[in-house]
């Protein structure tokens, strides 16, 4: 009997042995498909979409299998949480206004007037019709950049009937202001370089080329001694934001790398960007990617801090001055890389996942004692589903694929990424960090490198600038323009008034009004809109 007993025990060891072994087997089939299918589309350049978004039939959460590792209680207000969280989502009925044809062109813009005459009219004379009337329409043209140098000349002049001497006396007045003392160029053409330089991401050989289309032959090398010139003028600018940025309750931070120019090879820095949502976007640059550059960086913070979970943020949080956040969409994105070999398990995460992010778009403007109140009672049982959830799962999924990764990041950031449901300020994605980080993206694909440690410096100074007017919905070139004009002689403690958070309030006083207005160079930049 005891014999028997053994193999019937041998036997049940063997089956579970095999069932894990199949699924195991069915798993790395699953991987293998995945994996040949990425390689035919590189081989054939295709690229899958960037998307993270998941179809609605795909998004339906499987409550059977969450049931395996959810209680009844805690399942009760995940059902609830969910039904909340779609909800949100509906769309109140309203009537589609009728199509109005082409929009006006801008009333800001010159026109010019033409007249046509029919082919009789000007064979008989106008003295021979009566004018009734007219048709009109508007045809948008565009003329050559209009670039104008202004001849400065300020007159000497002597006393009237003087003996003139060696030692009599001249008048003549002081030079006008330039942005850089005895420059070549105006606040606007120095502002035309950089949002072309750095908004619109034009590497200088092709300003070169821009500039030449125009009649102007302009070196890259003196629009580099320009930029350098400028930048030390902005600096204590840029410095004030900073100042300014630190003192808020969080701040979100991402980095990438860009190619540095060096003799025989070129090596890798780093453009880090610091976003105070709704204030400032700061760019710094650094020569590596590490704690060090980090400490540079962040030197003197204090608060929040949304950041992926990379390890060279790990030291700032011993001490507790800086608090962890970490982002919902770091997460997310490992599950969507799982959709193709273990999709059960991926939809489940995603469809959690989901539905935290549609709650958030509703409290997008609330004020934040409703943000924290509904996140505890909608938010908070979704989160708790999913960390249960992953528990549950961890030992059930092959080690190194893409399911395990995604249940291991989730599961080693729980505090951080759970810290949003107790502070309604905080935001549960660092999206907006990365958005803006696009920028250096966008424009590495242009002039692939920097010249140098000095010139990503230089670049971070003005990529501030220009990334916080669009944050702030400012006009980048007539705010340039403006600040050239008005930094040589502003005042040191009023110089966050000149941020483009504070733009739009500084430019409308009437003491900054007048300044304006008596540049001389400013006045010739100036269009219909000013």
């Amino acid at each position: 009997m005891n014999d028997v007993a053994q193999i019937a025990q041998r036997l049940d060891e063997l089956e579970k042995r095999f069932a894990v072994a199949e699924r195991e087997r069915d798993e790395y089939r699953a991987l293998y498909l995945a994996t040949m299918e990425r390689c035919r589309k590189l081989e054939l350049g295709l690229l899958a979409s960037k998307s993270e978004h998941l179809s609605e039939g795909g998004a339906q959460l499987s409550l059977d299998v969450l049931s395996m590792v959810l209680g009844d209680r805690q399942r009760a207000e995940l059902d609830a949480a969910l039904a909340a969280a779609a909800a949100e989502q509906e769309v109140k009925a309203h009537t589609r206004r009728p199509p109005t044809g082409r929009k006006p062109l801008p009333e800001h813009l010159p026109r010019v007037e033409i007249e046509v005459l029919p082919p009789e009219v000007q064979a008989k004379g106008l003295d021979a019709f009566e004018r009734i009337g007219e048709e009109t329409c508007e045809t948008l043209e565009r003329r050559p950049a209009s670039l104008v140098v202004a001849r400065v000349i300020r007159p000497k002049f002597v006393l009237r009937d003087r003996v003139r001497d060696a030692e009599t006396q001249v008048f003549v007045a002081e030079p006008l202001d330039l942005p850089i003392p005895r420059g070549l160029a105006g606040p606007g053409m120095l502002a035309d370089t950089i949002v072309k330089r750095w908004q619109d991401h034009l590497p200088l050989h092709r300003l070169e080329d821009v500039y030449a289309r125009d009649g102007l032959e302009l070196a890259r090398s003196t629009m580099c001694g320009w930029h350098a010139a400028l930048a030390d003028l902005v600096k204590p600018l840029v410095s004030a934001m900073r100042e300014d940025a630190f003192a808020q309750p969080y701040l979100c931070t991402d980095a990438t790398g860009v190619l540095v120019q060096q003799k025989e090879r070129c090596r890798t820095g780093h453009f880090w960007v610091l976003v105070a949502p709704g204030r400032h976007v700061l760019f710094e640059f650094t020569r590596d990617h590490s704690s060090d550059a980090v400490d540079d960086v962040l030197a003197g913070y204090q608060g929040y801090l949304v950041a992926d979970a990379h390890v060279v943020y790990d030291h700032l949080y011993v001490t507790g001055e800086v608090v962890e956040v970490n982002c919902w969409a770091h997460a997310r994105r490992y599950f969507f890389k799982a959709l193709g070999s273990d999709p059960e398990r991926a939809k489940a995460a995603l469809s959690l996942i989901g539905a935290l992010f549609r709650i958030e778009r509703t409290l997008a403007d609330s004020p934040r004692k409703k943000k924290e109140s509904i996140r505890d009672k909608r938010s908070r049982p979704i989160v708790d589903a999913f960390f249960s959830w992953c528990d549950a799962e961890a030992g059930a999924v092959l080690d190194d694929t893409p399911i395990s990764d995604g249940i291991r990041y989730a599961r080693n950031q729980k505090v951080g990424l759970s810290r949003f449901l107790d502070d309604g300020r905080l935001p549960i994605h660092n999206n907006m960090s990365e958005l803006a980080l696009r920028r250096e993206a966008v424009g590495r694909k242009n002039w692939l490198f920097v010249g140098s440690d000095d010139g990503g410096a230089v670049n971070a100074l003005f990529t501030s600038l220009l990334a916080s007017c669009r944050l702030c919905d400012v006009e980048p070139w007539a705010y340039l323009r403006d600040i050239f004009c008005l930094l040589p002689h502003w005042p040191e403690h009023r110089l966050l008034e000149l941020a483009p958070f504070s733009w739009k309030k500084t430019r409308a006083a009437p003491d900054v009004q007048k300044r304006l207005e008596q540049n001389r160079f400013r006045a010739l930049t100036l269009d219909a809109r000013g």
